[in-house]
């Protein structure tokens, strides 16, 4: 019988005084009371959040669905706050163990607040694309990322200062790594601050066509901190620093209005006078009349006699063509040059080539 008394004393001194001072029954009925937040975190995903979503698909707005997308996290992760709250509210702690739970209390509030900053930069990312005549697409996708950043960073340092742990000493001895790693990677510096040029001054975007001279010409597949990716017409791809294009000259053929036609037709020497105003106007004519081509004060035409060269008549042909497509402007192009052949040959007059004249003299 002492066998069983000395249990039941036992068991009885472990239920009262259970775990950090608080009975096995409170901490029963704490975990009961956690666990109907954990039901109710359940509900918010399968039925709340479901349906917020189903009313925000049906809005021409996507402003809505980025939102509900966005707070959905948060969302779920409040019922866990409240519910870890009320449990550790309902229980009596110790005072050594009451300050640790009021801790992990402030942490729970203080990570949810922050996820809340940190979900809602997303919703004022869709907002900020109306911005993109200013601002770059590019440059906006790097400040959004610089405030997530920003926001994690300070979330964590308050979590720190609420365990005691001073961030004062952290932030000065991440200043003098920062300085030394500055010396170190000056060219990293130059290539990030050569990026953010890129974006602000709208030098070219994702998609276009751009030729630097005598460092690449491509198609820009991506725009990174240090980096931007080209892929080259062979197919390869090129990985240049951001600094070149900072330094250099950036010629962003995507950006052409229209595109030029500049030709030198060479005509034989025997050509008449009258073969060459009609060849001209007939050019001419062909270029003005052609929907193919951009007539106006910005992209002027001319169709001229323009030197005698050494062995030929040399006349100009320029015009601008409406489209900007590169595709479509050699289709052009090649419509032209045939149109040209036929207006040559049929006012029965050809074309020169370099020729050279040997006399030799008789003794």
């Amino acid at each position: 019988m002492n066998i069983f008394e000395n249990f039941s004393a036992l068991f009885l001194e472990v239920w009262t005084k259970g775990i950090l001072g608080v009975d096995i029954f409170q901490i029963l009925i704490g975990l009961g009371i956690f666990l109907i937040f954990l039901l109710f975190r359940g509900l918010i995903s399968k039925v709340i959040i479901r349906r917020l979503k189903k009313l925000a698909k049906r809005t021409s707005n996507k402003l809505d669905d980025t939102f509900v997308e966005a707070m959905e996290g948060p969302a779920r992760f409040l019922p866990i706050v409240i519910g870890f709250f009320i449990a550790s509210y309902y229980l009596e702690f110790s005072p050594e163990s009451q300050a640790f739970i009021t801790n992990v209390n402030k942490t729970l509030i203080t990570i949810l607040i922050f996820w809340l900053m940190h979900q809602f930069i997303q919703p004022v990312s869709y907002l900020l694309g109306g911005l993109e005549k200013i601002l770059s697409r590019e440059l906006i996708s790097w400040v959004i990322k610089a405030l997530k950043i920003l926001i994690f960073i300070l979330g964590t340092a308050a979590v720190l200062e609420l365990w005691g742990i001073k961030i004062g000493p952290i932030i000065a001895g991440l200043g003098l790594l920062g300085v030394a790693v500055a010396l170190g990677a000056q060219d990293l510096f130059k290539n990030l601050i050569s990026g953010i040029l890129v974006l602000v001054e709208k030098r070219f975007k994702i998609g276009e066509w751009i030729i630097v001279e005598n460092v690449i010409e491509g198609i820009v597949e991506n725009i990174g901190f240090r980096s931007t990716a080209v892929r080259k017409f062979d197919k390869s791809l090129a990985i240049i620093p951001n600094f070149q294009f900072a330094e250099n000259a950036v010629i962003n053929v995507s950006a052409t209005t229209n595109w030029r036609i500049s030709w030198i037709i060479t005509l034989q020497y025997s050509t008449t006078i009258e073969q060459l105003k009609k060849i001209r106007d007939e050019i001419e004519k062909h270029i003005t009349s052609n929907k193919d081509y951009k007539i106006s004060d910005n992209t002027e035409h001319a169709v001229r006699v323009d030197k005698f060269s050494d062995s030929s008549i040399d006349m100009y042909v320029r015009c601008f063509t409406v489209t900007n497509d590169w595709s479509e402007w050699l289709k052009v192009k090649e419509r032209l040059a045939l149109a040209i052949k036929e207006i040559v040959e049929k006012n029965n007059a050809s074309f020169a080539f370099p020729s050279q004249s040997i006399y030799v003299e008789k003794k």
